[in-house]
Formats: C-alpha cells, structure tokens, sequence
C-alpha cells in the first residue's frame, strides 16, 4: 500500500494530540535535545522518523536535453558555482528535501521545505570537516529540521542555525540558489545539468505527496506569530541584512516593473524579479548575487514578525 507524504504529516499531528496532555521529552526522533535555542514545546515531529525521508546523497546528473519529464512550468531550484551549473527538480526534493552535493568544488546541501515553500542551499563543510546533512523528521515553525550527521545536532533550515547539540548556536553558510520554472532556468543556462531520477529510492516523481499545498490556505503544524496581511502562501523574497530582515512580497512586486533599486540597513539593493516565475534575485552594491530565501509569507512571518516590508507603507 502506498502512503504519502501528507498521510504521514496527518497521522503526526493525530499522534502529537493524543501526547498533548503527557510530559514533555528530550527524546525525539532519536535525538537528545538539551536546553534548545527554541522552545522545546515548539520542536514537532512531522510524522516520518529519522530518515523516514531519505536525503540523496550520492546525486547522479543528466543533461538538459536528456530530460524529457520536466514541464515547462515544473519547479526547480538552480545555482552556478565555478561555471558549473545544476538543477534541482522539486519533483524530486519533495520527496528528499536534501541533496548532498558537490558544486564546483564546494561542498553543499540543497535543501527544500515544502510546507514552507523554502529551497536554501549551505556549505556543509565545518571548520575544516566535511559532513553530510540528514533529514530529522523534526520541524520547527512547520520548517524542516536538518541534522548534521557529524554532530548529530539539529538545524533550522530558515534559520541556518543549529538549534541544538553540540554546534547549537553555530551558522550554516548559505549559498545563493534560485527558485524558479524549468523553462526558465533552462533559457538561462542551457548548459545545465538536472538530478537524475536514478535516486537509489523507488518513488513516484511524476506525483507530487502534497496535492494542492502550495495554494491552499492550510497550515499544519504550529507557529510562533502569524499575519493576515497576505494570503499564507504568498511568495516573498526575503534578505537578512546585518541582523536585519525585510520581505519583498510578490503582490507588492507586481506594481512596479524589475529591476527594483532600493536601499535596506544602510546596503544598496538591486531586486531583479519574474512575476511570471515568481523568481528573483538580490544583488548587492557590487553586483554580487547575495543570499536570500523565496518562501511562504506564512512562513518569513513566524520567523521574522519584525520583517521590514516592501513598500515601507506597509
């Protein structure tokens, strides 16, 4: 019998509201959680157990015109390093959420949420030490937690921080990613080469476990602050800026015409933005590509309810 993704997210929550009235535990998933940088209470289990989401970690690549499954509209996160460019179906990532990579000689881990619309990339080297990131079956904020399988300490994928273990408090290093339609990327970069559906895992790439997610207004697991002010699955393109963040939401964008110059803690920005792909990038003062996440309003909310807005009359 076959059980999807969202199956197992429902019977999570079943179970969290059976355990609701029982002492809280350390113990989750087989990680022992210790004095975490956030409540304890808000760390959920998602449903499927440690792994139960198996991240790819040895990747396998074809080239743009071997692929032949991929609409033009199909979803995928992309990124250059070096002159070597890939792509990242979500097709594939939603039923993965990590992909330990190479990339031009720089380690990564690509990451994707789909309950929070969040596809990030980090160097996954640490201080000198390479490792692989796993998924816990955790979530925080109704965002994946990733482990490190080093440490085995637990990081916030928005957050790109360890909430806990042994590197608790330590930053990941983001990589700039976009998050656009295969059509798009393709044009872009014909070179590019795209994860092969030769995972090691038997499942069906052509289904997506969430059906509607990504346009209902459902929101399944708890959140430390919410906002009406958009529909929860509005996209945004969000930036942190010397501790600092602000939001750039895609039913603002859709007034004015890219790129959009704008100046935010004291930095120059350039927003360079697809309302058709709902894509954009943010480049520096320099020109350089900064790090910035396309996510759920829902979500840039829960963890930045002191986001700044475009435009500042917000």
């Amino acid at each position: 019998m076959k059980v999807s993704i969202l199956s197992i997210i429902l019977a999570g929550i079943l179970l969290l509201s059976v355990n609701s009235g029982q002492a809280e535990s350390a113990q989750r998933n087989g990680f022992s959680i210790e004095d975490p940088l956030v409540p304890l209470e808000d760390i959920l289990s998602g449903g499927p157990p440690r792994d139960g989401i198996p991240s790819i970690d040895s990747p396998k690549f074809v080239s743009a015109a071997e692929v032949d499954w991929l609409f033009s509209n199909s979803r995928v996160l992309g990124l250059e390093i070096n002159g070597v460019v890939r792509a990242y179906p979500l097709a594939i990532l939603n039923w993965h959420e990590i992909v330990n990579d190479t990339v031009g000689g720089v380690q990564l881990a690509i990451t994707y949420c789909h309950l929070c619309g969040t596809g990030m990339a980090f160097r996954r080297d640490f201080k000198g030490t390479v490792t692989t990131l796993g998924v816990s079956g955790l979530l925080y904020n109704s965002d994946l937690l990733l482990y490190d399988r080093q440490s085995e300490s637990l990081w916030s994928q928005v957050m790109g921080q360890a909430v806990s273990g042994p590197r608790k408090g330590e930053k990941l290093i983001p990589v700039p990613i976009e998050h656009t339609t295969w059509e798009d990327w393709k044009k872009q970069h014909p070179q590019t080469k795209v994860l092969s559906r030769e995972t090691g895992y038997s499942r069906n790439y052509a289904r997506s476990p969430y059906g509607d997610y990504d346009e209902n207004g459902d929101i399944y697991f708890s959140l430390s602050f919410r906002s009406s002010q958009y529909h929860p699955k509005e996209r945004v393109i969000g930036i942190e800026v010397n501790g600092n963040f602000k939001a750039y939401p895609f039913a603002e964008l859709s007034q004015i015409k890219s790129p959009l110059e704008d100046t935010f803690a004291g930095q120059k920005l350039t927003i360079e933005f697809n309302l058709e792909t709902r894509n954009g990038i943010i480049r520096g003062p320099d020109g350089e590509v900064l790090p910035s996440v396309n996510a759920f309003w829902f979500t840039w909310y829960a963890f930045h309810p002191e986001t700044e807005i475009f435009p500042e009359n917000n």
